[in-house]
């Protein structure tokens, strides 16, 4: 489709920048949207606004078009006039408005936001102040070594955000550093929360719309589409920004099990040692050498529990809970007949 021009399309000069072109385009696809009108020429017309709006959208394509026209842009120009950011191939629409005008609203419907299936429209007008639920806060999770729970610690997390731009209406992708400080004691599952710090988006808000026609006397399909043009200049688009939540999940240690405040240890130990008495090692998680002397008899479901070794309380980081040293004694594979009888003798003992 050639022969039309893409400023005069949209009613806008040739010095309107990006946020005008999007202006321009939202009002006029909403006019001339198939479901709204079925006057003569407005299915070309709606087809035209989206050839229109995907050029002059795209600084490669416009800066063409600016500079070499309708036939330039469509017929392709030299590659050497492409080095300035010009569209140096051929340029074809893709000849689907629909496409277009659905990407630019994100859906079929640029009010489907403000309507559910659950509630019926109500008619007589719209109350101020009716909103859209605000979407769920952003969640990621902050992977913490058993060390870092214990003795606390300072992490910087980069994230992405989606941020709306200048024209208040698209959005792009940003990078920031949060610095989180992580206090001794932090659980499992505990929440950072940081305000304001997760996507922008827009909220949409309608004021009192006082309608020009009996809707009673409209189709359902009809009033839809009357409703979108009377609502549209009623919206206010106001600027939300979601918070971000970092949830702490633990990372294994490779000696001890964390429950709850308490620190679970395994020691190996010999059949030996398990009968006679010996002493267990403990390196805690701040650097401390425990000797931990052990007198009992160690059986297989024996536990020593030393008081206040565990991990710090994150309400008082003083106080702490337990270290719990469990056992794993390893059997002889093979016995002599000497050693059998020895070990029959000495158990038979009477102490």
């Amino acid at each position: 489709m050639m022969g039309f021009d893409y400023y005069e399309t949209l009613e806008i000069n040739r010095n309107a920048n990006d946020a005008d072109i999007k202006k321009a385009y939202r009002r006029l696809a909403l006019k001339f949207h198939p479901s709204r009108t079925r006057e003569a020429g407005s299915t070309e017309k709606f087809s035209q606004l989206g050839e229109a709006y995907d050029v002059l959208s795209d600084p490669r394509k416009k800066a063409t078009y600016d500079k070499f026209g309708e036939e330039g842009l469509k017929g392709g120009i030299p590659a050497e006039f492409g080095s300035g950011g010009a569209w140096s191939s051929r340029y074809a629409y893709h000849g689907n408005p629909d496409k277009t005008f659905r990407q630019f609203f994100g859906g079929d419907n640029p009010f489907a936001d403000f309507y559910t299936n659950d509630e019926p429209l109500q008619f007589g007008g719209l109350q101020p102040g009716v909103v859209k639920t605000q979407d769920p806060s952003i969640e990621r999770d902050l992977h913490l070594a058993l060390d870092d729970l214990f003795n606390g610690c300072t992490k910087k997390m980069k994230i992405s955000r989606r941020v709306m731009n200048e024209d208040g209406f698209t959005s792009s992708i940003k990078d920031k550093i949060l610095t989180i400080d992580v206090k001794p004691g932090w659980k499992e599952g505990t929440r950072i929360i940081f305000s304001k710090e997760g996507d922008q988006v827009q909220k949409k808000q309608l004021h009192n719309t006082i309608f020009c026609c009996d809707l009673r006397q409209l189709s359902e399909r009809s009033l839809m589409t009357h409703l979108i043009c009377c609502l549209w200049s009623n919206i206010v688009f106001s600027l939300d920004i979601m918070h971000c939540h970092q949830i702490v999940r633990q990372k294994n240690h490779p000696l001890f099990v964390r429950q709850h405040n308490d620190l679970f240890y395994k020691a190996q130990i010999s059949l030996e040692m398990a009968l006679t008495g010996f002493s267990v090692d403990v390196e805690t998680l701040d650097g401390r050498l425990l000797c931990i002397p052990i007198n009992d008899i160690v059986h297989p479901t024996y536990k020593k529990t030393v008081t206040g070794e565990g991990m710090p309380l994150s309400q008082d980081p003083s106080q702490r809970g337990n270290l719990i040293i469990t056992f794993d004694i390893q059997f002889p594979e093979k016995l002599s007949a000497e050693r059998k009888h020895l070990i029959k003798q000495a158990l038979a003992l009477k102490c």
